[in-house]
C-alpha cells in the first residue's frame, strides 16, 4: 500500500473528536443493550470501538460502522419468532457479545487506526471490503432465516436444515448482495461528507462495484468455510448438526472441523479475504494501492 500516499487520509480532527466519538458510541450501544441487541460485554466493546472509529478516523469510518450495526440490529429483530428455531443451532444468539462485536468490527477498526498512523487509500478500500462482507453475511443470515424454502448446501446444492452452517438461499443471497452494495454506495457518500481527497471523485458506481463484489464474495467464503472447516457439533438428543456446544439442554459432541475455528473466527477470515478482494479491485478500477 505504498502508492497514492495520503490520497484518502482522514481530515485532521481535534481532540474533541474522541469525546464526540465516545458520546455517540455510548448512546448507540446503550440503546442496543436496552433493546437486547448487545450483551453487557458487547456494549462495552461497541463503545470502545465506536470511540476509536471516530477519534482515530472521522464520520466516514464511524458512519459505515453505524450503518452496519443499526441495520443488522433491526433485521435481527425482524420476525424473531420465525427465526427462533434455526437460531438454536447457532453458537450465539442475536444478542451480540464482545466476541461477535470484535469479529465484525475489529478488522475495520485496525484499518481505521492504520490509516490514522500511515494515511493511504488502500486502508479505505480494505475497510470497504471488510465492512461490506460482514454486512452481507449478517443480512444473509437474518433474511435467509425467513425464506420459506429450505437452504441448500453451498457445496452440493442439496437441501439442508435451516440454521446449518454452509447453507445458502436465494433470499439470503439477494440480501447479502444488497447489503454489500449499500456499504459501497454509503462509502462514496460518506467519503464526500468527510472531505476525503483524490479518489472520492471516482464515480459512485465504482464504489458500489467494489463493495458489492468484495462483500458478496466474503459472504460466500464465509458459507464455504462454514460448510467445510468450521467447528460443528452433533446434538445427542435430536441429532442435529449445530454450532453450539450445548443443544436440547445437553452437551453436544464434536462432528467436524477445527475446534478453534468457530463462527467468530470464520467471520474474521472471510472479511479479511473480502478486504483483500476490495484492494485488488481498487487497484484495477481506481488505479491505486
Amino acid at each position: 500500500m505504498a502508492a497514492a500516499r495520503c490520497s484518502l487520509g482522514p481530515v485532521p480532527i481535534p481532540k474533541m473528536g474522541w469525546l464526540i466519538g465516545f458520546t455517540g458510541a455510548i448512546v448507540v450501544s446503550a440503546a442496543a443493550y436496552w433493546k437486547r441487541s448487545l450483551s453487557l460485554s458487547g456494549m462495552i466493546a461497541a463503545t470502545l470501538m465506536g470511540t476509536i472509529y471516530f477519534g482515530a478516523g472521522n464520520v466516514f469510518w464511524f458512519g459505515i460502522l453505524l450503518l452496519f450495526f443499526i441495520t443488522s440490529s433491526l433485521f435481527s429483530k425482524l420476525k424473531a419468532d420465525r427465526k427462533s428455531e434455526s437460531e438454536k443451532s447457532y453458537a450465539k444468539s442475536g444478542t451480540r457479545d464482545a466476541g461477535q462485536v470484535m469479529a465484525n468490527g475489529g478488522l475495520g477498526m485496525a484499518a481505521c487506526v492504520g490509516n490514522a498512523l500511515w494515511p493511504d487509500s488502500g486502508w479505505v478500500l480494505f475497510f470497504i471490503g471488510v465492512m461490506a462482507s460482514v454486512t452481507a453475511d449478517t443480512w444473509a443470515t437474518e433474511w435467509g432465516s425467513l425464506s420459506r424454502k429450505p437452504p441448500r448446501s453451498i457445496l452440493n446444492g442439496k437441501p439442508i436444515t435451516a440454521g446449518t452452517s454452509g447453507g445458502v438461499s436465494l433470499l439470503g443471497s439477494l440480501a447479502a448482495l444488497g447489503g454489500a452494495v449499500i456499504i459501497g454506495g454509503a462509502g462514496w457518500l460518506l467519503a464526500q461528507w468527510a472531505g476525503l481527497a483524490a479518489d472520492v471523485g471516482k464515480p459512485v458506481l465504482l464504489w458500489i462495484v467494489i463493495g458489492g463484489l468484495s462483500g458478496f464474495a466474503g459472504a460466500m467464503i464465509d458459507s464455504y468455510l462454514g460448510a467445510t472447516v468450521q467447528s460443528m457439533y452433533r446434538c445427542t438428543v435430536c441429532g442435529r448438526s449445530v454450532e453450539a456446544v450445548r443443544h436440547c439442554n445437553e452437551a453436544t459432541v464434536p462432528l467436524r472441523g477445527f475446534t478453534w475455528l468457530n463462527n467468530d473466527m470464520v467471520n474474521m477470515i472471510s472479511s479479511l479475504a473480502a478486504g483483500g478482494i476490495a484492494l485488488a479491485l481498487g487497484k484495477w478500477l481506481f488505479g491505486v494501492v
